[in-house]
C-alpha cells in the first residue's frame, strides 16, 4: 500500500497523537490536558489516511 503525501502526514499525524495520548492517561496524571490534542491528531491522522488514495474513502 503505497502513501502519497497525504497519507504520509496522516500516519504521522496518528504515530504523534498515540504517544502523546499515552500519558495523559496514565494512572499518574492529575489533569489529562494531552487527552484533547491527541485525539484531534489522531482524528485527522485517520481521516487523512483513510481519505488518501483512489475511489470511496475507508
Amino acid at each position: 500500500m503505497g502513501f502519497t503525501r497525504k497519507g504520509t502526514l496522516g500516519l504521522a499525524l496518528m504515530i504523534v497523537g498515540t504517544i502523546a495520548f499515552l500519558p495523559g492517561v496514565s494512572p499518574e496524571a492529575s489533569l489529562g490536558l494531552l487527552v484533547l490534542p491527541a485525539a484531534v491528531l489522531l482524528t485527522v491522522g485517520t481521516y487523512l489516511v483513510g481519505t488518501d488514495g483512489v475511489g470511496r474513502p475507508v
